[in-house]
């Protein structure tokens, strides 16, 4: 009785294993990633503005990063920040500037969070692709510089 007990605990551990399944998910390319950095660049050049642009993954690693000539140095960190926050939280990180703005100062207490719009995710088919981030300029033109990058996705 044990050995039968004991094969069938097997095979229903092996059935299930069998089942289990791998999601097939999309993900940013470095090809894509430029493009969208190239037209976010285009966007500030078009306004003369110096801009830092990140590309990050959707766990926030970094895929590219590009800096306008004269850009200050600061910005650099700043740009990967908010890419990081938009796509740790899957939501523009102007969505943080907001609260702040109306009197949430918790938000600052948040880990990751930049209460600054300039970041901003990436999404296609309602699933997280990565994000962008740019910082150089004030909030609302850091913000179409990204909105310009996300614009650009490229579609399937």
């Amino acid at each position: 009785m044990l050995r039968f007990l004991g094969a069938l605990l097997v095979t229903l551990v092996l059935a299930a294993t069998a089942s289990a399944q791998l999601v097939d998910k999309k993900g940013l390319t470095l090809a894509a990633a430029k493009k969208m950095a190239a037209a976010a660049e285009a966007e500030a050049l078009k306004n003369t503005w110096r801009m830092v642009i990140a590309v990050v993954d959707d766990g926030g690693h970094l895929i590219y990063l590009q800096r306008t000539d004269e850009t200050q140095a600061g910005s650099i960190k700043i740009a990967v920040q908010k890419a990081r926050s938009a796509a740790m939280f899957k939501r523009p990180t102007k969505v943080w500037e907001d609260a702040l703005a109306g009197g949430r100062q918790a938000i600052l207490g948040l880990s990751g969070t930049v209460p600054s719009e300039g970041g901003t995710p990436i999404m296609l088919d309602g699933k997280l692709l990565g994000a962008i981030g740019v910082s150089g300029g004030s909030a609302a033109q850091d913000g179409q510089v990204a909105k310009a990058g996300v614009d650009a996705l490229p579609k399937p």
